[in-house]
């Protein structure tokens, strides 16, 4: 057996290289503020898999203390393997695959297995044209970089063909699985802090606990071929594996090897990726009658009218993205991230982080929150309309009667670019509307972000003119009468504002 996480320095930090005992003694001291061989997409994975794992090992202890010694976080690891005294499930390379290794579950005789030369290769990342990351170019790889790949691919892949399946927690094999969660911050500008993030979460969901409820974690389980676990047999916390990989040694490296299985790791269709049963520790969970769903982002990214919905729509909010009863003294950021899936593809990674001052976070999203942020959604669909009428009319010839769905389309870039705008102001503006105790100091603040809007709408006018198709004959009055149009949405939207904050007074 080679490559042991309990014992061996595998894992860098901007701390140094650890064992992952060190390393969450690390972590518990506050030391670690970046992982240099973390890729962008990997940061949900490997943050969600520390929490989990550390989480369900003080749960195994009967301990709530973040222990600043590596000794007693390697006794809380081991306390989840215990059927496996020779730390078999910690390895990366374990050459009998009777036997688990690391995030790689025992193998049943008769498999066949397909060499993968590099990380990158084994990591779920799939592209259509291979533009968001080149293939298999990690050729000079280390241990970590194939441990930080095996928690990629076994707790966020999805559907990948015939035989490779994807993990419970995701709405369907081409679904993804979303992390929205809050994130401690030293300040408003501060960069996340790994090691602050990690603990928050860690002892909060210590606080919904008492005790295992079921199989920790899954790879040290056996896994006979047409079989699959099911999920009253697993903690609600459990730590997956979603595919038939190992590890092996080749020459002074590694490289990996896989095979398909006829059936998911884990019997979860029917839960649509709501597992916990509660709510849900990072996923947003949509709930339609008698059944609920957790997020599919699909081609969407975490616009702010996304983040608005999942945060105040129909959508029961993850566990994670709630402030704690001690939580409002510091800023905080609102971490929003998942891949959005196609049919065995990924259509790229999508992260939003949004700074949350201390003084909203008292009423992050509650009533008065959706009461200030709702007109704020009107008025932005109505500075929007006002060009897209605009620059549509220019199109049409400036004939009111002539335009049409080809006129309005042409509007679409100008419009896209200006909700561009839009979604970096939103929230900042929303942030300085909650902090407004009177009336007119709210006003003042919805009629700065309504200049904003009107102004970013002008100058996308002006900047797509020259594109919009018109006859040149007819320009001069289709440009005129466009800008009349848009003005006169603008001006409404703007006479508005004091009438809307009346009502919500």
């Amino acid at each position: 057996m080679k490559h042991n996480l309990l014992t061996e320095p595998l894992l860098q930090s901007d701390a140094g290289w650890h064992s992952l005992p060190g390393l969450m003694a690390v972590m518990a001291r506050g030391k670690v503020a970046a992982f240099p061989a973390l890729r962008p997409h990997q940061r949900p994975a490997w943050h969600m898999f520390l929490v989990q794992l550390a989480t369900l090992a003080l749960d195994a202890t009967g301990s709530r203390e973040l222990s600043e010694d590596k000794a007693i976080w390697a006794t809380a690891l081991r306390a989840l393997t215990q059927d496996h005294p020779d730390d078999a499930p910690w390895h990366l390379v374990v050459p009998d695959r009777s036997k688990p290794a690391f995030l790689q579950p025992p193998a049943p005789d008769g498999l066949n297995w397909s060499d993968v030369p590099t990380p990158d290769a084994l990591d779920m990342v799939i592209t259509a044209r291979n533009h968001d990351l080149k293939a298999r170019i990690a050729r000079q790889a280390a241990p970590q970089d194939w441990i930080l790949a095996l928690v990629s691919l076994q707790t966020m892949e999805g559907f990948g063909g015939a035989g490779n399946y994807g993990i419970a927690r995701m709405n369907g094999g081409s679904s993804s699985r979303p992390m929205l969660a809050l994130a401690p911050l030293d300040d408003a500008a501060a960069p996340i802090n790994p090691s602050c993030w990690w603990a928050r979460d860690v002892k909060r969901l210590l606080e919904r606990r008492d005790g295992l409820r079921g199989i920790a974690l899954v790879w040290p389980e056996p896994w006979p071929e047409g079989r699959s676990l099911s999920l009253d047999r697993l903690d609600p916390l459990f730590i997956e594996v979603c595919r038939r990989v190992r590890l092996v040694a080749q020459g002074d490296g590694l490289a990996a090897q896989r095979s398909t299985s006829k059936a998911a790791r884990i019997a979860a269709k029917e839960a649509r990726g709501v597992i916990s049963g509660e709510s849900e520790p990072w996923a947003p969970v949509l709930v339609e009658g008698s059944a609920a769903k957790t997020l599919t982002l699909g081609e969407q990214d975490f616009t702010y009218a996304m983040l608005f919905k999942l945060l105040c729509g129909d959508w029961k909010r993850p566990y994670l993205a709630e402030p704690g009863p001690d939580e409002t003294f510091q800023p905080m950021a609102l971490v929003a991230e998942a891949f959005s899936r196609g049919n065995s593809k990924t259509d790229g990674f999508r992260s939003r982080v949004v700074p949350v001052p201390k003084r909203v976070l008292k009423q992050f999203f509650g009533p008065r929150a959706v009461k200030v942020a709702e007109p704020m959604l009107e008025d932005v669909k109505a500075v929007s309309d006002a060009l897209r009428s605009g620059l549509a009319l220019v199109s049409a010839q400036g004939d009111y009667e002539r335009r049409g769905k080809e006129d309005y389309a042409q509007a679409a870039p100008a419009r896209d670019a200006f909700l561009r705008f839009v979604d970096q102001r939103f929230f900042p503006a929303l942030w300085a509307q909650l902090q407004a105790e009177e009336l007119e100091a709210r006003t003042k603040a919805r009629s700065a972000f309504i200049r904003e809007l009107c102004q970013a709408a002008e100058a996308e006018f002006e900047g797509a003119l020259p594109a919009t198709p018109c006859a040149r004959l007819m320009r001069p009055r289709a440009e005129l009468r466009g800008r009349r149009a848009l003005r006169a949405g603008l001006r409404k939207a703007m006479e508005k504002v004091g009438e809307k904050e009346a009502e919500n007074a």
